[in-house]
Order: structure tokens, then sequence, then C-alpha cells
């Protein structure tokens, strides 16, 4: 009973040193390879533990094979944008400037009623009343009302709101995004334009994003 039970803490110890390694966002909203490994963790934890004649090591060499793995492709996935793709997916628009963009609904295979539920968990009600809705990677839906909409709105105030634009991001950890270049209607001398602005190079920049108004936004990497 008492080596039962010394097993059992030890594989409830290193089941929640796994976790803490794995990262914070498998406590809160996880994308699709990372509720895949919460769950595959858990389930070889409770073998040793269900099974006392099956020895330790049987499940604590997987946990940590697959800890090794998750945490590699992690590595990966932060420094290559078509691994995190892979892995993640990437953000899908549902509602582009009011309107519902049907074919993406298909798609990602989302309802008009679990589009309406999400919406009503934002308290949106009035589905006119959104400009953008955009379905993350981790299944959350981000909504954006227009703005004369937001409570307190500029509407309310007697206010002529400014016009609203979705941006795009165009460099994303050094990587240029060709599609989302063509999308925003940019080229290649642009970004060479912008990045000598602000004195910069491909590799050195973090985030580099633009707006249907010509608003952009740059964010060099830091030091390492």
């Amino acid at each position: 009973m008492f080596f039962s039970g010394m097993r059992t803490l030890l594989l409830y110890l290193l089941l929640l040193a796994v976790i803490r390694l794995l990262g914070k966002r498998q406590i809160g909203q996880m994308e699709p390879s990372e509720f895949v490994v919460t769950m595959l963790v858990a389930n070889l934890a409770s073998i040793p533990m269900e099974e006392p004649e099956i020895p330790l090591q049987a499940g604590v060499v997987p946990m940590l094979t697959v800890l090794g793995a998750e945490l590699l492709l992690s590595k990966l996935s932060m420094r290559s944008v078509p691994i995190r793709r892979l892995l993640c997916g990437k953000p899908v628009i549902l509602i582009e400037n009011g309107r519902i963009l049907q074919d993406n609904l298909r798609r990602t295979r989302v309802t008009i009623d679990e589009l309406m539920g999400h919406l009503r968990e934002k308290d949106v009600l009035n589905i006119m009343s959104v400009q953008y809705a955009i379905l993350e990677t981790n299944g959350n839906l981000s909504v954006f009302p227009y703005p004369a909409e937001l409570p307190a709105s500029a509407r309310d105030a007697g206010i002529v709101p400014r016009k609203q634009h979705l941006p795009v991001t165009i460099i994303e950890d050094g990587v240029l995004l060709h599609e989302n270049l063509k999308k925003s209607g940019k080229d290649q001398a642009w970004v060479r334009r912008v990045l000598g602005e602000h004195r910069a190079s491909l590799s050195g920049t973090w985030l580099l994003m633009v707006d249907q108004s010509g608003r952009v936004t740059w964010l060099g990497k830091d030091p390492q």
C-alpha cells in the first residue's frame, strides 16, 4: 500500500512538473497541439497508477518523451511561421466589414447558431453591429463592433467616429509574409522604405503591420 501511494505521489508530482514546463497556456486557452499533449500526458501517467505491476518507467519515459517533443516543436514554431501555421493554424475572418463570410464559416465548420452564441458571449445581440469577427487559433472568437456601437459610443456623444481598419501583419518575427503583403496592396519596395525609416533590417524586425489608412506599426526584436 505504501509503495503504491509513493508511486502515485511521484507520478502526480512529475505530471504537475510537465504541465508547468509546457507553459501557462496549458491551463488557459489551448492550441490544438497543446490540448493533445495534455490529454496524452495525463493518460500516460494514469497507466502506472492503475496497474501497480507495470514498471514506473513505463509511464515516466513516455511522459518525458512527449514533453521533449512538445518543447522542441514549440521552439521550432516560435522560429518558423510555416511550422506554426501547420501546428496551430491561422486566424480566420468570419465577419468582415459587417458581411458574414459564409465560405469561411463552412471551411471552419462553424454554424450560424454557434456564431450567434459566440457573439452573445461578447454581449452582442445585433450581428449587424459587428464590423469584424475573427476565429482565433485557440477557438476563441474576437469580436470588434463598429466604433459607433461601442459602449458609451461616439454616436451617443454626438461625435462622428473615425473609421476603423483591420491591420495586416507584413513581417512577423523576421519573416516577410508575402500573402499578407499582397493583400495589403503594398510591395517589397514599400517594405524596404519602411525598414529604412526605422533603420531596421528584416531579420531585426519582430512585427510590422499596416492598415488601410496607411498607419504603420513597427516593433524591433529585443537584444538576445
